[in-house]
């Protein structure tokens, strides 16, 4: 064979190459085994990425190809999910979103780089979440209804952390405030352990964090637990009582929670945005998921693509009434 044959033989191969791994790519890319990446838009060893870290191990073995958790962390995580609008959308790159970003930040920001709703696909929820209402153990409330004559008797002198301007654990707090008629300041931090540390420090009062990171401090008796913003008391703090259990009128059905979903780039085909749905759901079907999430005080959230829009939708109308006049830039 000459040179010259040896050569367009080699370019003829290289082509075919490239066609198939075209012809892959353009089928999903899933069954191309590479990895696909699981989007997280905060830092590592946080609730959010805990929860990502456990569902890529389960989802791993439902897709037959690795799950690599991604942290992008920036702009309320929304660098996250403008990073997934603008992936091919082949099932190689997914999104692990908390609610806020979806629910919240389109209220809120004064510019995203991507509309939750025209740029993603929607795949499967994944987990529900509530918070819970901790306060510096030298307080002198220790229950829902001795803070809220505290703060009538005392007002403008109380405060509450923050991870941030128009996350959940600010927003909660706002409402929890504005229905049982009590004024609050707020004080952001850049995340929620720095917030945690001052209020066992006593530079805070008091903040909402999420139950499954908030428990170790309450356990290790480092906070008071005031109550839980779920409609029933949680399986992972039985004895902290909900808002609603407090008797006072404007905290009768109060239910503020959030939620953790998978989404996709826009254009998924619908055969992909099911196939993997189907491998969520039976990753979450799996005993050892369902403990851990289980004991970390998570509900176990699952359904379909058009499940996790219509929450979205409603709960997108809902804080719009609550985040009038607050602006992130």
């Amino acid at each position: 064979m000459t040179l010259i044959h040896r050569r367009g033989l080699l370019a003829a191969t290289a082509a075919a190459a490239l066609s198939l791994c075209a012809s892959v790519h353009a089928q999903g890319g899933l069954g191309s085994g590479a990895p696909v990446r699981l989007i997280v838009g905060y830092s590592a060893g946080g609730p959010v990425d805990q929860g990502a870290r456990l569902l890529s191990i389960a989802l791993s073995k439902e897709l037959g190809s690795t799950v690599v958790v991604d942290n992008k962390t920036g702009a309320n995580a929304t660098l996250a999910g403008n990073e997934t609008s603008r992936a091919n959308p082949d099932g190689l790159t997914l999104w692990f979103a908390a609610s806020p970003t979806i629910t919240i930040s389109p209220n809120v920001m004064r510019k995203m780089q991507f509309d939750p709703v025209k740029d993603l696909t929607p795949i499967a929820p994944v987990l529900s979440y509530y918070n819970v209402l901790v306060a510096n153990n030298n307080e002198p409330f220790k229950t829902t209804k001795a803070l809220v004559d505290y703060a009538k008797a005392n007002p403008g002198k109380l405060s509450y952390a923050s991870a941030g301007v128009g996350g959940s654990n600010h927003l909660g707090t706002l409402l929890f405030a504005k229905r049982s008629g009590i004024e609050l300041n707020h004080v952001p931090y850049r995340g929620n352990a720095p917030a945690m540390t001052d209020v066992m420090g006593g530079q805070i009062n008091m903040m909402m964090d999420i139950i499954s990171t908030a428990g170790t401090y309450i356990h290790s008796k480092k906070v008071t637990p005031i109550a839980v913003t779920s409609p029933q008391r949680n399986p992972a703090l039985p004895d902290v009582p909900t808002f609603a259990e407090s008797g006072i009128d404007g905290l009768k059905g109060f239910d503020v929670g959030g939620w953790y979903a998978v989404y996709g780039p826009k254009g998924m085909s619908p055969e992909l945005q099911m196939r993997l749905n189907k491998a969520i759901n039976a990753a979450l079907a799996q005993p050892e998921l369902k403990a851990k999430y289980k004991e970390l005080g998570y509900d176990e959230w699952t359904g379909s693509p058009q499940t996790l829009s219509e929450r979205a939708a409603k709960e997108r109308q809902m804080w719009s009434t609550v985040t009038q006049g607050i602006v992130v830039d």
